[in-house]
């Protein structure tokens, strides 16, 4: 207790000290603008009449002026906020204030001398504004100035301790690097030059560093000038031809780095922290990135309860941290594994400063009771569920607990969301759901005809997000590829011509966000994955990332399909495909489902459910007798094994050449609604 009084006694002792020393420099620099109005006066008047001070009552008489525009002035630049800037990161908005508020300043003491009669001069009384307010803005800015000297001083005094540093891009990118350096984020630290490829912007500088060439003349420069560290300051998915960026910085033997939250600067009414990081593979393979239409996504989680299971994952702990910029009243973090759900909630304190409440609750969906309890307690009002056994080899081995967990942990799930009065539940599926080869997608599939049913039998919004692969996620091809190249390889390839659909975290992340503002209870929403990627070409990729050159410094084998692994994966079934309907969002689909016998349905899970919890079988006549009952459910299942059934297409997605843009078109040419009214076509 005594050092607990004594840490709050000091703590109290150094915040009067602080509010003492502001008061003191508020102070300080009020007298110092009363000497800059009275200078100003008096130059005015010497510009204006060519003359000093004048007789008493004259237009040119400086104490005439004085009183008056120190009791106008001095409020008025207090009031408006001038003493509250920190000046030492101001820039144009902060001098914009100052010529306002002298400006605001004149215009009183015109308006004062027209109903007073003071006779001032109505040149001197614009002249002075101008001119105060120029004084106020050299006044501060000359301490920035002297600033700057000392720390070039100390620059060229200890040029042998600084990093020397290369910017890629001179737009707001480049000038947000500028800015975090200057404020010290990063110490130690010299931008020496920029490089952009536009000419136009060749010769000039940025903030007083010099634009030297293009992407060629990196090797060039960064040798000429002892460059250590590149930092590429714009979004990867906007620079023409990456690859060959990246193939010229890794001519040179320097760190290559990134502007990490660059995709929203420039964006109105989004605030992004942005740092510098390392970069790895999926910045260099980000494609273009869809950004949130952000009314329609913060009338449903503005203020609300945010419950999001397998929280702690790739793509949970990435809606964690979309979700949060959108304050809601609370986000409840539902994860069965601790550590990674523990790192989360440290990540977003300090990233969100307490701006909510994030709890991490540690369960299972498997455990209905925990789920009650949860829901009991924190009252959830949009329920994002991210949690599921996902890897395919894994789930063939381990099917049993793939669909205890996946299929009966979700209805378990829906069961207590839709008692508990949950308003919106978004489930997010998987393109292995579609014509499904393995349990994993089998139980997917099953998932969204659950969520299709609750959405008819309860009063909860219920929709569902399909979706491919996603860079970097956990488990995912790329982290497997680093790790072998790491350990000098060899780089495995289970098929030479497979092919996957991918897209970066924060995008999967955001258009769920984004289908699940559309709120068309029961809908199933695909997400354009663009074009499919092969994964032999992916793994190309990598390796030269890493400084390597496929099969001649790093060899790549060919290991043969996994079980329930197929060639290519498809998005949309075709007859999906032909009943496709375009939302506003241009990678938002909403694809067509089939009515459900829920009787027949859930006489079906409930077989099913007996033989994986009990089961009259054993080894693989079990494994048989469940893949049947499953195909049962799901009549499109055919498990192949290993994938050899699958004849190896070339073609984008199933053979089927889906043009998302000509689908958009027709939407619009029939006048189809971004949220067209529910409907369910045939029966299961």
């Amino acid at each position: 207790m005594g050092e607990m009084g004594l840490s709050e006694s000091v703590t109290t002792i150094r915040s009067q000290s602080t509010k003492t020393e502001r008061w003191f420099r508020s102070f300080g620099l009020l007298l110092l603008d009363a000497v800059l109005v009275a200078a100003a006066i008096e130059i005015s008047i010497l510009l204006r009449f060519e003359t000093d001070f004048r007789t008493s009552g004259a237009p040119g008489d400086f104490f005439a002026y004085l009183p008056i525009y120190e009791a106008v002035f001095l409020p008025t630049l207090l009031f408006g906020g001038l003493y509250r800037i920190y000046w030492k990161y101001a820039g144009l908005r902060e001098v914009v204030l100052v010529f306002i508020l002298c400006t605001v300043s004149s215009g009183i003491v015109y308006i004062l001398n027209d109903i007073f009669t003071f006779g001032f001069s109505r040149a001197v009384v614009a002249m002075a504004a101008v001119c105060t307010a120029l004084a106020i803005v050299a006044s501060r800015i000359f301490g920035r100035g002297m600033r700057f000297l000392h720390r070039t001083a100390l620059h060229i005094k200890n040029r042998d301790h600084y990093k020397r540093v290369m910017i890629i891009g001179a737009g707001s990118g480049g000038s947000n690097v500028l800015a975090l350096y200057k404020k010290k984020m990063y110490e130690n630290i010299i931008p020496v030059l920029i490089v952009d490829d536009d000419p136009a912007k060749r010769s000039y500088r940025l903030d007083n560093v010099p634009i030297l060439g293009g992407r060629k003349d990196i090797p060039g420069l960064a040798q000429k000038y002892n460059i250590q560290e590149i930092v590429i300051s714009i979004n990867p998915a906007h620079i023409a031809d990456m690859d060959e960026l990246i193939h010229f910085c890794r001519q040179t033997a320097c760190r290559i780095r990134i502007l990490a939250g660059i995709d929203n600067i420039d964006k109105q009414n989004q605030v992004t922290k942005t740092w510098i990081k390392d970069l790895d593979i999926a910045d260099f393979l980000m494609r273009n990135e869809e950004h949130l239409d952000l009314s329609s996504v913060s009338a449903y989680l503005k203020d609300k309860t945010v419950l999001i299971t397998g929280g702690g994952g790739s793509i949970g702990s990435e809606l964690c941290r979309q979700v949060m910029r959108f304050a809601p009243k609370q986000l409840v973090i539902f994860d069965i594994y601790e550590n990674n759900a523990y790192e989360l909630e440290c990540e977003l304190k300090q990233n969100f400063n307490g701006a909510c409440r994030e709890e991490v609750v540690i369960g299972s969906i498997r455990d209905i009771r925990r789920l009650q309890e949860v829901f009991t307690k924190y009252r959830p009002d949009v329920v994002f569920h991210a949690a599921a056994h996902k890897h395919v080899p894994l789930m063939e081995t381990s099917y049993g607990e793939a669909i205890k967990n996946n299929i009966f942990g979700t209805r378990n799930l829906l069961e207590v969301s839709a008692a508990n009065g949950v308003e919106r539940f978004v489930m997010l599926s998987t393109d292995k759901a579609v014509n499904p080869t393995n349990i994993m997608g089998a139980t997917k599939r099953i998932n969204e005809m659950l969520v299709q049913i609750f959405a008819k039998t309860s009063s909860m919004k219920c929709m569902m997000v399909r979706f491919g692969n996603v860079l970097g996620s956990h488990g995912s091809v790329i982290p497997l590829f680093e790790m072998q190249i790491k350990k000098g390889g060899p780089v495995t390839v289970t098929h030479p011509d497979i092919v996957r659909y991918f897209m970066t975290i924060p995008e999967a992340a955001q258009l769920v966000l984004q289908a699940g503002a559309f709120a068309q209870n029961g809908a199933l929403y695909a997400l354009d994955m663009g074009e499919p990627i092969r994964i032999m070409d992916l793994a190309k990729k990598v390796i030269r990332f890493h400084g390597y050159e496929p099969d001649v410094d790093m060899p790549i084998k060919i290991t043969g399909l996994r079980p329930g692994e197929k060639l290519y994966e498809e998005l949309i079934s075709e007859k999906e495909f032909q009943r496709l309907i375009a939302t506003e969002n241009e990678k938002i689909f909403v694809v067509p489902t089939t009515d459900i016998d829920e009787k027949w349905f859930y006489e079906h899970l409930a077989a099913l459910e007996r033989e994986v919890i009990g089961g009259r079988f054993e080894g693989d006549d079990r494994k048989a007798a469940i893949q049947a009952m499953i195909k049962e459910i799901v009549p499109c299942y055919t498990p192949n094994g290993n994938g050899k059934k699958q004849a190896p297409k070339q073609a984008q997605t199933q053979g089927l050449d889906l043009d998302f843009s000509e689908v958009q078109r027709q939407s619009r040419d029939a006048g189809l609604s971004a949220t067209p009214p529910y409907q369910a076509e045939g029966d299961l």
